[in-house]
């Protein structure tokens, strides 16, 4: 099974929620069976680190960021990816214009594993001060659980 976060520019939203889930996995004893990745529908901070804040935010609760880098989002992984999960409507919109109609169904919102969150979007933490960041934190742990629940019902 194979797991790919995308956000923006790949350097807030999505690294934390790899970092996240990752972590959950791992601590789960499924890090053979479950791989992750994260993009950025554009390419702003190809090769960069994680956002600095992110990075923080994510140690703070144990998570380590560090070894991520940014890359952008390609045809190809929708091939190669069981799941292709936005953190917002116009990551969709975006993601939606480079997937090929027969991977149509991997295309989803992260957020659809938050139900009780009623909201489909993870808010960019980009110029939102550091309770951006932890707000981000929340709801990806959040999500996590209820992705990683999904996929263990298909492994």
């Amino acid at each position: 099974m194979k797991i790919l976060f995308v956000c923006m520019g790949n350097i807030c939203r999505s690294p934390t929620a790899e970092g996240v889930f990752r972590d959950l996995v791992v601590k789960q004893g499924l890090g053979r069976q479950i791989g992750i990745d994260s993009a950025g529908t554009h390419a702003y901070h190809e090769g960069e680190e994680a956002d600095p804040r992110s990075q923080k935010a994510a140690l703070e609760r144990g998570i380590d960021l560090r070894d991520l880098r940014a890359r952008r989002l390609i045809e190809e992984d929708f091939e190669h990816f069981d799941y292709v999960l936005v953190m917002d409507e116009k990551n969709h919109s975006s993601a939606l214009k480079r997937c090929p109609d027969q991977h149509r169904q991997k295309l989803r919102f992260f957020l659809e594993f938050a139900p009780h969150l009623n909201n489909l979007n993870v808010p960019d933490p980009y110029y939102g001060g550091k309770f951006g960041f932890e707000r981000v934190l929340d709801m990806v742990e959040d999500a996590s659980v209820g992705l990683l629940n999904e996929i263990r019902s298909e492994l």
